[in-house]
């Protein structure tokens, strides 16, 4: 990777990565260079001591529920016609190398590595053939689970997928990339756990993003997700989960323990239904024995 942050994609296609960071107390947009990376006025910091914070400020984080076909063999289900979504609120956004939190008294935190699409400009009425233009880039995201809270939110999704720090995005964006036949990986303390390919994704990126703008203004750095292959499991606290993308790099964050139990003064508590189990460890509902997640 050159000076100017940018590569050589396929097809010819130049390809760029930015990455904003926290740089002398300040929100700073960097290029990569080798093993640092460069803001416009010259200031270098090598990229293992910088602050990541995600690549963009989105006024919304939309996500699809299924859409490669690993997932949805594994789970024995059969695609609806459309694609159907939810919504993780921007308050659970975190970036490379930041802590994801289980909390106390929870025990199904879930990875999903995806790829997430990064709105460039306002978004509204398009076709999935003009989708691309409105794309700013793309990045790597996790897409947790905190299922123990499955039985009460499972139709908005709102605490499962939307708790603090359960939706990491990073390292960078990276623009002009073809989402063609590209290879996406999970790995948890080095141990490779999902892999998959976009060429197995039901509904590809352009076809996310119109489908969403027909009733939804896109605006510039919102984020789409856009789905997860097979084999989505527990972690634990002190598990480094990274996910890479072939092209995009890799994202990497700690699993830690909550500083403070879920409160049981108020509201659903967590969880250890069938359906929370099932799902937390691949949606065999026949599944029947083991009461703890792998290592535990």
């Amino acid at each position: 990777m050159g000076a100017e942050g940018s590569r050589t994609g396929t097809e010819g296609v130049l390809e760029m990565e930015r990455r904003r960071i926290l740089l002398d107390g300040s929100v700073t947009t960097m290029l990569v260079d080798g093993g640092y990376l460069v803001a416009g006025d010259g200031r270098r910091i090598a990229e293992v001591d910088a602050v990541h914070l995600p690549p963009s400020e989105p006024s919304k984080i939309l996500c699809v529920h299924l859409n490669h076909v690993s997932r949805v063999e594994e789970f024995q289900v059969s695609l609806p016609a459309a694609p159907t979504y939810f919504q993780k609120p921007t308050s659970a956004l975190n970036g490379h190398r930041g802590d994801v939190v289980r909390p106390e008294r929870c025990r199904w935190l879930n990875y999903e590595g995806e790829i997430v699409i990064v709105i460039g400009e306002p978004c509204r009425n398009i076709s999935p053939s003009e989708a691309g233009a409105y794309i700013a880039g793309y990045s790597i995201g996790n897409d947790y689970g905190l299922h123990d809270f499955r039985d009460t939110d499972a139709g908005s999704m709102l605490r499962v997928k939307g708790s603090d720090t359960l939706c990491p995005v990073g390292p960078g964006l990276v623009t002009d990339w073809d989402f063609r036949s590209r290879g996406i990986r999970t790995l948890v303390n080095g141990e490779v756990v999902q892999d998959g390919n976009t060429d197995e994704m039901t509904w590809d990126m352009h076809y996310l993003v119109a489908d969403l703008a027909r009733t939804i203004t896109l605006l510039p750095g919102d984020m789409v997700f856009s789905g997860t292959p097979a084999n989505s499991r527990p972690v634990q606290p002190g598990d480094v989960v990274t996910v890479e993308v072939e092209g995009l790099g890799a994202l990497t964050n700690t699993i830690v323990t909550g500083p403070t139990p879920i409160r049981d003064d108020c509201g659903a508590q967590p969880t250890e239904s069938e359906e929370v189990l099932s799902t937390a460890l691949g949606g065999d509902w026949e599944f029947r024995g083991i009461r703890s997640p792998r290592r535990g």
